[in-house]
């Protein structure tokens, strides 16, 4: 995470810790309660920046190292 560049630490910890593995499965719902999307961001060998959109935490990769959370955008239909 770089200072300044918006990014929050919302949860940290260990999916192989039973106690940490919790918290971060409670701290993923909350997210997702209050309205934000999930998504994993993956690696790509031509240097493109893609991600995984996620619903649940059973779907985050056990390679990945961040999920990004953001707001749905307001209006549409």
């Amino acid at each position: 995470m770089k200072p300044g560049h918006g990014e929050v630490l919302i949860a940290e910890g260990d999916v192989d810790v039973p106690e940490e593995h919790d918290e971060l499965v409670d701290a993923f719902r909350e997210q997702l309660e209050a309205g934000m999307w999930a998504a994993v961001p993956r690696a790509d060998s031509g240097g493109r920046r893609q991600a995984q959109m996620v619903s649940n935490f059973d779907q985050i990769p056990q390679d990945a190292d961040r999920v990004i959370f953001f707001p749905r955008a307001a209006g549409g239909r």
